[in-house]
């Protein structure tokens, strides 16, 4: 065999052991067992793909369908008016863990109580917590989406149907990421062992890795936020924005999408803020579902997410659909806001 004939074969090699390299196997790599623990959460995840492929395929279709785009014309828990994808979503979560035979519960914030799947109780250890779709504001004009997901362990029984153990804080989180819907689909992820990224690869119907281990650089002269509420914030944050303003080299991207923002910022650095109002002082997004998980990929990526007081995986609930306020990002980035919230982080 020539030189050139075996650097082509060692390319060859690496591309097709990245090919093969799926979800659920990386998994079992990450956490270096076959046992049952192991299993189940490479089963968990592998329903959470299977969820993302379907809204992914739905969206690519939406414009040539009936009945998927505009609003439903009903208001969610939270008071706000839901899409017909934000149904659709929500209705994909729900049957596709109703036939994994491992999650008890799930709770979203498009519901007002969990959804419970008796036939599982028995013997489903898990309660998947889950945004369908983030960014539904979106869904008409073709720009990216979300859903955001964490998987806990039950802890008691529940018999009271409250599920009053998912009022703990986020370092009780066994798996958190997102799914991107964009240009492609990607499905990022922690278990607490690094963030990885994959890609949908529409031929093989697989997530294949991406990246292994990402790491976000610690500052970006690039910040995400809704500069349309800068009256309602508190006066630091509005400096911070002057700041920012009369700082050469800043950026603002800011997508009405929270996943794709947070995706950009976990390649390239920057932060995202959300922070209260006057009116509001705790926020809009919801802990459970949306700023708890991406806290937990985040902070595994070499960032930091706080409320503005605390780190917001120590944020304890009081209710499930708990808001807070976000600032989440770079490390110098949130120090940087912080320093005009005079508090320590």
């Amino acid at each position: 065999m020539t030189q050139g004939s075996e650097s082509l074969d060692l390319s060859t090699d690496k591309a097709l052991d990245r090919d093969c390299t799926t979800l659920s196997r990386h998994i079992l790599q990450q956490l270096q067992s076959f046992g049952p623990d192991a299993q189940d959460l490479s089963a968990l995840m592998n329903r959470i793909a299977l969820a993302g492929k379907l809204v992914a395929r739905r969206l690519s279709r939406a414009g040539l369908m009936e009945g998927v785009l505009g609003f439903t014309g009903e208001v969610n828990v939270q008071g706000e008016s839901v899409k017909k994808m934000d149904v659709y979503a929500n209705e994909v979560f729900i049957s596709v863990f109703n036939q994994s035979g491992l999650v008890c519960r799930l709770a979203s914030e498009e519901m007002d109580k969990p959804y419970y799947i008796p036939e599982n109780c028995p013997i489903g250890r898990y309660t998947l917590l889950y945004d369908p779709i983030d960014g539904s504001s979106n869904t008409d004009n073709n720009l990216s989406l979300g859903s955001i997901f964490a998987i806990r362990q039950q802890e008691g029984a529940d018999l009271d149907g409250e599920a009053k153990d998912l009022l703990t804080n986020g370092r009780k989180q066994l798996a958190a990421g997102y799914i991107l819907y964009g240009p492609s689909t990607m499905l990022v992820y922690t278990i607490g062992t690094g963030v990885h990224s994959f890609i949908l690869d529409p031929s093989l119907g697989e997530f294949i890795l991406c990246q292994e281990n990402i790491q976000m650089p610690n500052h970006a002269a690039t910040y995400s936020v809704n500069d349309g509420n800068f009256w309602q914030w508190e006066e630091p944050f509005r400096e911070y924005i002057r700041y920012v303003h009369r700082t050469e080299g800043y950026s603002s991207r800011y997508s009405g999408a929270m996943v794709s923002d947070i995706h950009r910022i976990l390649l390239q650095g920057g932060v995202f803020l959300y922070p209260g109002t006057l009116q509001k002082p705790e926020g809009k997004l919801r802990l459970l579902y949306e700023t708890a998980p991406l806290a937990f990929l985040i902070e595994q990526a070499g960032g930091v997410a706080t409320t503005g007081t605390m780190d917001i995986l120590d944020v304890v609930p009081t209710k499930l659909h708990q808001r807070t306020p976000l600032i989440i990002g770079s490390k110098e980035n949130v120090a940087k806001v912080m320093s005009f919230l005079k508090t320590d982080n």
